[in-house]
């Protein structure tokens, strides 16, 4: 998802070159789409179809929620935290008008595992927005795990058994602080680079899969096409309520099995 700053070539979602397009893109959705529809080819992307979302950050500017929800948006994750320190400036505002508004909604923490332990990180996280409760309306918090946009090498200079060991720090940490099982956010092509394609969390965390423009997602090492729970299926969508694009994602079931998620009673 979302980095503090904008960096160049980043591969799986916002650098400032994908902002770039992303502006340009926009401007097409904006003069050529109607309401909520994705400025991605219905013909090459089946994302477009079902319960659909969004994901959004500071990077969105000001947000009207309530426009969100009555363009058919039934869910959004939310930018929290990021690292160690970093608290994203538009959250206090985007998590409880997307609630008031109706949605249901969660949090998102941006890894950086080469800044501390994954508990530290995971400690950060809940204490600032990715704490969960039983209200109907709140999802479990992600772990957004990615191509480093930074310097040090798209697995942030750990090996493949240094990142496992991360993930499952955070993994265990943040269950302990919330009872959740945290959803994991990454790519095919990173988790099965940076973790060795390694199946360990796949019979415990749902998965949130980045994979744009294709009729079906390419999954990471231990998920399979009846397993992943959203799929982040373009980068640029045209949503009422959101100056320029928006990242959209779909949830893999009915309203009812999402609120079984948000519940924990799935």
């Amino acid at each position: 998802m979302t980095p503090t700053a904008p960096v160049p070539l980043r591969t799986p979602r916002r650098s400032g070159l994908r902002r770039l397009l992303a502006a340009a893109a926009s401007a097409i959705v904006a003069a050529g789409t109607l309401l909520g529809v994705s400025s991605t080819p219905a013909s090459a992307d089946h994302g477009s179809t079902g319960l659909q979302g969004i994901d959004v950050s500071h990077w969105q500017g000001s947000i009207n929620w309530t426009a969100v929800r009555n363009a058919g948006i039934r869910f959004a994750y939310i930018k929290a935290t990021e690292g160690t320190s970093y608290k994203d400036p538009q959250f206090n505002y985007n998590y409880p008008q997307a609630y008031y508004a109706g949605l249901i909604r969660g949090a998102y923490h941006f890894a950086r595992p080469n800044l501390s332990s994954g508990a530290y990180q995971a400690d950060f996280f809940a204490s600032n927005g990715g704490a969960w409760s039983r209200d109907n309306q709140t999802l479990p918090g992600v772990l957004d795990i990615e191509h480093n946009p930074y310097s040090g090498g798209m697995c942030y200079g750990l090996t493949t058994t240094q990142m496992r060991n991360w993930i499952t720090d955070f993994y265990n940490r943040y269950k302990a602080r919330t009872g959740r099982d945290v959803v994991i956010y990454t790519t095919a092509s990173w988790w099965n680079t940076c973790t060795g394609n390694w199946t360990g969390m796949a019979s415990k965390s749902p998965l949130w899969v980045a994979h744009w423009g294709v009729h079906s997602p390419t999954l990471p090492a231990g998920w399979s096409s009846t397993t992943w729970t959203f799929w982040q299926w373009t980068s640029c969508r045209s949503v009422s309520g959101i100056s320029g694009c928006v990242d959209g994602n779909k949830f893999n079931g009915s309203l009812d099995r999402l609120l079984a998620l948000a519940n924990n009673t799935a």
